[in-house]
C-alpha cells in the first residue's frame, strides 16, 4: 500500500491549495479527494459535516494515506477537533489529520498592525467560531469581525467569476467589515482565492488578505521537518491521483481553471 498525503475538500476549492502544495513539496505522493457530490457543506448541521468529513478521512486512510489535510475550512472548523480527539485515537492512532484554520490564523496575527481582523467564510465556518478562538489564543487583545458569505461558493463553483452580480454580492458581504477599520482579512474558504482581486477592490487596498494557498504549503513543510517520524513514512515518488464523488465535463473544465492544466479524475464512492 502506498503511503501518501491525502488532501480533502468539498469539491474544487482545495485545488487552489493543492496546486501550491505540488509546487512547494513536489516529491511526495498525493491523493486529492473532492466530495463534489455533496457540496456545499456550509449550510449543513455540524453533525452532518462531521459525518461526511469522517467518511472522507476514513476512505483516504484505507487507500494508504498517512497524513491528511482538510483544505475545506468548513470541515476544518466544524469537524477537525472531533476527528483528532475521538476518531483518530480509536481507529488510526499513528496517523494524522491537519486543518487550515491554524496556519491562516498564524498568518493573520503576524500581519495585523492594529489588531482588528476580519474573517469571511461559509455559514458553518463563521458560526463555528473556530477562527476567533484560535486568534484569541495567539493574540488575546485582537478584535475579530466576521461576515458569512453563503452565495460565494455556489457562484464560484458555477464558474461565474465575471458575473456582474458578484460585485453587488461582495459589496453587501464586505461593507460591514469596511466600517470596522480592519487591516487584515482572512479568506476563510479556499474558493475565495479565485476572486482575490475583486475582494481586495471591495474591502480596500489598505487591508492585507490572508489566503490559505499562500500559507498552508509552507506550514506543511515546517510540520514535516518537525515530525521526522511522519516524514519518513511518506513515499517520494511524485505520484498524484485525483478522486471525486461525482463527475461531469463541467467539473473537468472548472478544475482546469483552478489548476491551470488538464487532469484525470477518478469517480469513487465514500
Amino acid at each position: 500500500m502506498e503511503t501518501m498525503i491525502g488532501v480533502f475538500d468539498l469539491g474544487l476549492g482545495g485545488l487552489t491549495i493543492f496546486k501550491e502544495l505540488l509546487k512547494e513539496l513536489p516529491d511526495y505522493n498525493y491523493f486529492y479527494l473532492g466530495d463534489n457530490a455533496r457540496v456545499p457543506y456550509g449550510p449543513r448541521s455540524p453533525e452532518i459535516i462531521f459525518q461526511f468529513t469522517q467518511e472522507a478521512v476514513d476512505y483516504l486512510f484505507k487507500t494508504g494515506c498517512e497524513l491528511i489535510i482538510l483544505t475545506c475550512n468548513t470541515a476544518s472548523s466544524v469537524a477537525l477537533k472531533r476527528i483528532q480527539q475521538e476518531y483518530l485515537p480509536k481507529n488510526y492512532p499513528e496517523r494524522r489529520v491537519l486543518g487550515v484554520i491554524r496556519p491562516a490564523v498564524e498568518g493573520v496575527t503576524e500581519k495585523t498592525f492594529n489588531n482588528r481582523i476580519g474573517i469571511i467564510g461559509t455559514e458553518a465556518t463563521i458560526n463555528s467560531g473556530a477562527f476567533e478562538r484560535e486568534i484569541k489564543k495567539l493574540k488575546p487583545e485582537a478584535k475579530v469581525f466576521t461576515s458569512s458569505c453563503p452565495l460565494l461558493v455556489p457562484i464560484i463553483e458555477a464558474g461565474e467569476l465575471n458575473w456582474q452580480g458578484l460585485d453587488l454580492i461582495l459589496d453587501k458581504y464586505l461593507s460591514p467589515l469596511r466600517k470596522k477599520d480592519i487591516d487584515a482579512l482572512i479568506l476563510g474558504c479556499t474558493h475565495y482565492s479565485l476572486i482575490k482581486e475583486k475582494i481586495q477592490k471591495h474591502i480596500g487596498k489598505g487591508v492585507r488578505l490572508i489566503s490559505e494557498e499562500e500559507i498552508v504549503p509552507i506550514k506543511l513543510k515546517d510540520y514535516l521537518w518537525r515530525h521526522p517520524e511522519m516524514e519518513k513514512r511518506l513515499k517520494r515518488e511524485g505520484k498524484v491521483k485525483f478522486l471525486v464523488t461525482a463527475y461531469s465535463q463541467r467539473f473537468q473544465d472548472l478544475a482546469k481553471m483552478f489548476l491551470g492544466k488538464e487532469v484525470n479524475f477518478e469517480k469513487v464512492e465514500i
